[in-house]
């Protein structure tokens, strides 16, 4: 395409291709992204070319609607027309069938890789493997060691635990009842009191009373 013709060599071919009524601006926006036209050039393109006779103007009012010379075009009957719509029938059904298969193959693309490799797999399987032996090896010194607990030595354990939570709750409160009693009258702060007669606290020792 010529800078000299200003587009018309292009539009002509583009009417001639898809041969269909447009409008000047449906050329301009059609073709402007691809081609880089202005709509004035595209404007003055179709005019010229309808000047020249090379396609056809029609105005509908304000409206100019530019199409391609049909007489260029061989004339086509009835039964042709029949065969060629039967023709754009199977080609679409085969269209669709194909993008059906396109979609269904790149789901089987995307799940693939995705999925591990064969050498991913056999180092995870390494792994696994090496992982599944430390635990026979652990359980099995488990099993062979001596010194297991009994559940009635469980259950002794648990027992004396209750009975020195319960303990302590109990002291840690008459503790807390006789330094109240104390503080009442006595004249300086609960932590110089504390610090004098030499009292460490369980929240000083950071230690919490378990729950029973």
């Amino acid at each position: 395409m010529s800078k000299k013709d200003n587009g018309a060599t292009l539009i002509l071919a583009y009417l001639n291709e898809k041969n269909r009524p447009y409008s000047a601006q449906d050329v301009f926006c059609n073709l402007q992204k691809q081609h880089g036209f202005g709509k004035t050039a595209v404007v003055k393109a179709m005019e010229l070319l309808a000047l020249e006779g090379k396609i056809k103007e029609k105005a509908y009012g304000k409206q100019k609607i530019y199409f391609a010379d049909q007489s260029q075009f061989t004339n086509v009957n009835e039964a042709d027309l029949k065969a060629m719509d039967c023709q754009i029938s199977q080609l679409s059904a085969e269209v669709q069938s194909l993008t059906q298969s396109c979609r269904q193959l790149d789901a089987e693309l995307k799940e693939l890789s995705s999925s591990l490799t064969a050498e991913e797999m056999m180092s995870e399987i390494r792994e696994l493997k090496a992982e599944c032996s430390g635990y026979r090896a652990r359980l099995e010194k488990i099993k062979s060691a001596t010194n297991h607990v009994t559940p009635e030595e469980k259950e002794k354990v648990y027992k004396d635990r209750d009975v020195y939570v319960k303990e302590w709750k109990k002291r840690k409160r008459l503790a807390s009842d006789m330094m109240d009693s104390i503080l009442e009258g006595y004249p300086k702060s609960k932590k110089q009191f504390l610090d004098e007669v030499g009292v460490e606290t369980d929240e000083d020792c950071k230690v919490v009373v378990p729950s029973t």
